[in-house]
């Protein structure tokens, strides 16, 4: 009779599927995606704004913001989209993993 309780106390039990190594990956990925979301929209900012829209386009300081800005806001959205990309395929390969009947 206590053989069977234990087997159904572990049958109650989700299995799980993180370990050691998947929890350091998943770290280092978000690490890796919030050094790109801080370094890239603010690097393309200045970029754009002294290169591009100053120094090859002309534009006049006032306008060049602008541009820049709305340069910056889509490197910020590209990142994000980047990132549930990447997100979305690891929680699936580790679910596909961890479903090995």
């Amino acid at each position: 009779m206590e053989r069977l309780d234990k087997a159904a106390l572990n049958a109650l039990q989700p299995p799980e599927f993180r370990n050691e190594n998947s929890l350091a990956a998943t770290l280092k990925t978000l690490l890796f995606f919030t050094a790109l979301m801080i370094t890239v929209p603010i690097g393309l900012y200045f970029t754009t704004k002294s290169y591009i829209f100053e120094g090859a386009l002309g534009m006049s300081n006032r306008d060049s913001y602008f541009y820049a800005a709305i340069v910056a806001v889509v490197a910020v959205h590209v990142v994000l989209a980047l990132f549930v990309y990447v997100a979305w395929n690891e929680g699936s390969r580790q679910w596909r993993e961890g479903k090995q009947d």
